[in-house]
Parts: structure tokens; C-alpha cells; sequence
């Protein structure tokens, strides 16, 4: 089976600093894929490497094993990449329906926005993700909701537009343990759907639960990758601690 994505030896420096050396990563179908590191690990420069912000110096990408040739933000979007920014995107003052579908309006053969086809579509989704309350329902304003709430709603977004790998950055940033937990609930609805997912953190109390397989980036390299069942977490966290103490590969 082809990796949904696959990076092959991709570095990246700005000027005289090498953000990414020698980098090969690659995510299946159905995979959650964790990528752990500190800040200043590179993280976020092999986001924008994957999703065409940045061009490597050196290395391939292939999608679903074809070589992407002159890959951008816009080829990315085409062929069914999508990231969730921690930030999480969401107009607030507007409903649920309203922010799953904005700049992507469902219209009607008059050309005249259906939004009782968008309603139905955004319930039905909610759905699928498992949302819980009888008070949650498509119209329902954003800032009403919980910060997990309004992550699940972020990455329901990108689930909807026949998107095949999203991209997690930082997903639990600033959230309660409960409020975490109900991320980490739609990110196991997310690898139900059969969607492959990158969940990017610095906490491996998060990342463990829910992912298949993570990967560790230390200052630009790949120091580490092991499934969740090669490693109990108790050894994963102290196999990090040597990487943040001593900088060698694990």
C-alpha cells in the first residue's frame, strides 16, 4: 500500500540555519501519524514543506506514490491536504453551519445559497463526529462553545471537503484535561473515517494515546520513530528526556 505522503531526504535552511537535514517521513491511509519536538525542533517548517509554503533545498514528496513536481499552498489544498492551526480559524460570532461551509457555500440550481441542505449536512456531520448535548446543533454560535468543542468543529471542516490527510498543529494548546480529552476523541474519529491525520505536539501525554506511529525531531533531524506498541509511555518519555539532554539520536 502507498503512503498517502511521503517525504524522501527533504532539508531546509534559511541562510546558515538548517531547519530540516535529510528528513524522510510518511504517512499511510487511516494512519495517525504523531511528530513530537521542542520548539525550534522544525515541526513547523516541515508543515509548510508538506503543504507546498515551502519548497525544499534538497528531497521529493510524492502523494500516493507519484513525485509532486512544482507542489503549492494551492496543489495542496486540490489534492486533499488541510491543516488546523491551533489558532482554529473560527468566526466566532457566526453559527456552526456558517463556519463549516464558509468561502465553500452549498447554492441550489438558482444559485441561491441552500442553507437548509448546509444545516442538514453540518448535523449530519456533527454527527459522525460524535458531538455531544442536545444543545449542540447547527445553529449554534462558536463562541458559546468550549475551546474543544471549537477544535472538533475546525477539524469537521476539514474533514468535509474530501480532504485525505489533515494536519493537527498543536491541537490541545491551552485546553483543560477535559476539553483535550474531547480532541482526542475527534481525532479517533478522524482515523475511523479511514482519513490519514499528522498530529503535531510538544506533549506526549497527548500524542501517545491516539497515534499509530511517532516520529521525534530534534534541532532539524529526525532523531526518532517508533509505533505505539514498540514503547510503553513510561519508556517513550525517558527516551525524549535523553534526546532533550544530550541531543543524540534515539
Amino acid at each position: 500500500m502507498s503512503a498517502t505522503l511521503h517525504l524522501e531526504n527533504i532539508s531546509k535552511s534559511f541562510g546558515e540555519i538548517r531547519s530540516l537535514v535529510n528528513i524522510d517521513f510518511e504517512v499511510f491511509p487511516g494512519e495517525v501519524v504523531g511528530l513530537l519536538g521542542d520548539n525550534g525542533a522544525g515541526k513547523s517548517t516541515l508543515i509548510k514543506v508538506m503543504t507546498g509554503y515551502y519548497q525544499p533545498d534538497e528531497g521529493k514528496l510524492y502523494w500516493k506514490g507519484n513525485r509532486l513536481e512544482r507542489f503549492s499552498v494551492s496543489k495542496s489544498r486540490e489534492l486533499g491536504i488541510e491543516t488546523v492551526y491551533q489558532e482554529r480559524a473560527l468566526s466566532d460570532q457566526h453559527s456552526i453551519w456558517r463556519n463549516l461551509f464558509m468561502g465553500r457555500e452549498l447554492t441550489n440550481r438558482f444559485k441561491l445559497l441552500d442553507i437548509k441542505r448546509m444545516k442538514q449536512e453540518a448535523d449530519s456531520l456533527m454527527n459522525q463526529m460524535k458531538f455531544t448535548g442536545a444543545s449542540i446543533t447547527s445553529d449554534k454560535t462558536v463562541d458559546t462553545m468550549s475551546g474543544g468543542e471549537r477544535q472538533g468543529i475546525a477539524i469537521s471542516r476539514a474533514l468535509h471537503f474530501q480532504t485525505e490527510l489533515i494536519i493537527l498543529d498543536e491541537p490541545t494548546m491551552g485546553l483543560s484535561l477535559s476539553e483535550t480529552s474531547k480532541v482526542l476523541n475527534f481525532v479517533g474519529e478522524i482515523k475511523s473515517t479511514g482519513k490519514s491525520c499528522i498530529f503535531i505536539d510538544h506533549n506526549i501525554f497527548h500524542v501517545y494515546p491516539v497515534a499509530d506511529r511517532i516520529v521525534v525531531l530534534d534541532r532539524g533531524y529526525k532523531v526518532g520513530e517508533f509505533t505505539r506498541g514498540q514503547l510503553t509511555l513510561e519508556e517513550l518519555t525517558k527516551k525524549l528526556y535523553h534526546v532533550a539532554r544530550t541531543g543524540l539520536m534515539l
